[in-house]
């Protein structure tokens, strides 16, 4: 029996279909350039049934499943390839959504590269398997081939309320729903799906497809009440006080920060959470919906995550002749995908690093005119491990721009824990949980996602929500 690199045995022919030895992945058909610079219609237009099969040929089926170790969710993931390769598509579906409710919305979204796929024993000499490409095809046949409704479980009696209809949120409730809980999702805005709603935009993730695996969870009996800002509306007290046995707090992390240079006040300036909610949510990139949303010719994001990429790209989209990332270390540090990266550069994205912002400067009617910046050097590494960006005396200049945005990173909103009595959160405003239970300070209350990490990836909230989800079963159990 053949091995591979990290000890595994690796399935025979008899076990999977002929091996492909290619060294890169199949690639993944997208639209030009300049035709999706200028709609919001999906980059990537996803696998063939032929072009599935081939990249699924080549994984290994190691025994050792090291890609799995890398998966949040844990996902079997050699075991839906192999069902691929074999070409039973609505099996490997099956097997993912063992334990992931979220399949579609994962193969679009997740940082492979750094999770499963960075595990994957095909990448240490070439390409790693296309993990997220094929969990993305599983989950697109089996939606464009009329779907597959998931069965109700019969009650066990017990309710749980989970506040943020998010990544986290909806995980937890998926999971708990599988176990009979009667689940109830309290979500803030007029619509489930938190950031896969309101902050990735539709060319990176449709809406509908969020929407679609979202009603999967409906249908699992998970109640959805939109328009409930917990901590307004009801507290976490008063729901525990209704019946509610156990509480999973996913708030996430919506309350953008600012660098606190002069001239954020100016018409003009404004968060990347904002910006994206207008276009995404409000749908401010159709003309017959009457969104209030910035028409630029000139755009600066600050930034350099993936949120920075999403605002950049949808600015172009929107109509802006100029688009800068301005990024105040080297591309090499950039926390945003590389694909991300890559894409933005291909649809005219200019790239600024190295550069910091000082100054927004105002023109007439209080309106942005330019952003005064500063170019940079790498020092010594930080807390962080990057190398520190240290300024460059002398090297400021003017950049010609009418819009400045944001995108610095985001904060939990203090509105669930200040009005919850026995929630203690850290000095960035987090929730503090046991991180083997995700539980908080308060009994029976949970958190996960962005509430508890700050922002973070759409796959390590959807983790947080499945351990939360066990630890409650557990906790309900021993009451």
């Amino acid at each position: 029996m053949p091995y591979d690199e990290a000890g595994g045995e690796v399935r025979g022919k008899e076990e999977n279909t002929m091996a492909n030895m290619a060294m890169e992945k199949v690639p993944m058909p997208e639209r030009d350039p300049k035709e999706r610079a200028k709609c919001f219609e999906e980059v990537s237009t996803g696998y063939t049934a032929e072009m599935a099969q081939e990249e699924a040929a080549r994984c290994l089926g190691c025994k050792a499943m090291p890609c799995v170790k890398g998966c949040p969710v844990g996902v079997r993931i050699p075991d839906f390839i192999g069902k691929i390769a074999a070409g039973d598509f609505d099996g490997a579906y099956d097997t993912i959504t063992m334990t992931n409710s979220l399949p579609a919305v994962c193969g679009r979204v997740c940082p492979q590269e750094s999770q499963c796929e960075g595990k994957c024993v095909r990448g240490v000499k070439g390409q790693p398997v296309g993990i997220g490409r094929l969990e993305r095809f599983a989950a697109d046949h089996v939606r464009n081939n009329g779907g597959k409704k998931a069965a109700a479980v019969a009650s066990n009696g017990h309710k749980v309320a989970v506040v943020g209809g998010g990544p986290a949120g909806l995980t937890c409730a998926g999971d708990l729903a599988k176990l009979g809980y009667e689940v109830t999702i309290f979500e803030a805005f007029q619509v489930a799906g938190g950031v896969l709603m309101y902050g990735i935009p539709e060319f990176r993730l449709p809406k509908q497809i969020v929407q679609e695996e979202i009603s999967s969870l409906q249908d699992m009996g998970v109640d959805i009440r939109t328009n409930m800002v917990i901590g307004k509306v009801l507290s976490v007290d008063e729901l525990m006080e209704e019946g509610y046995e156990a509480v999973f707090v996913g708030s996430g992390a919506g309350l953008p920060r600012f660098m606190g240079i002069p001239g954020e006040a100016l018409v003009g300036v404004c968060s990347a959470n904002e910006y994206l909610t207008r276009i995404n949510l409000m749908k401010g990139y159709l003309d017959e919906y009457e969104t209030p949303v910035i028409r630029s010719k000139s755009v600066a994001v600050v930034g350099g995550g993936n949120v920075a990429m999403d605002a950049a790209r949808s600015a172009l989209r929107m109509g802006a002749e100029h688009v800068y990332i301005v990024y105040r270390r080297s591309e090499a540090e950039m926390p945003a995908r590389v694909e991300e990266v890559h894409h933005a550069k291909e649809e005219g994205v200019e790239f600024l690093n190295l550069n910091n912002p000082v100054e927004i400067i105002g023109g007439e009617n209080g309106r942005v005119c330019g952003m005064k910046c500063i170019r940079m050097e790498l020092g010594e590494p930080d807390e962080s491990g990057r190398r520190r960006p240290v300024e460059i005396p002398g090297s400021e200049y003017v950049l010609d721009v009418d819009t400045v945005i944001m995108s610095i990173g985001t904060s939990p909103n203090p509105l669930i824990r200040s009005t919850t009595n026995g929630l203690e959160a850290n000095r960035r405003g987090c929730l503090v949980v046991n991180e083997d239970t995700m539980a908080t300070t308060k009994d029976g209350v949970y958190a996960g996602g962005d509430a508890v990490t700050g922002a973070a990836t759409v796959i390590l909230a959807m983790g947080a929500g499945k351990k939360a989800a066990a630890s409650i079963d557990e906790y309900i159990r021993s009451k």
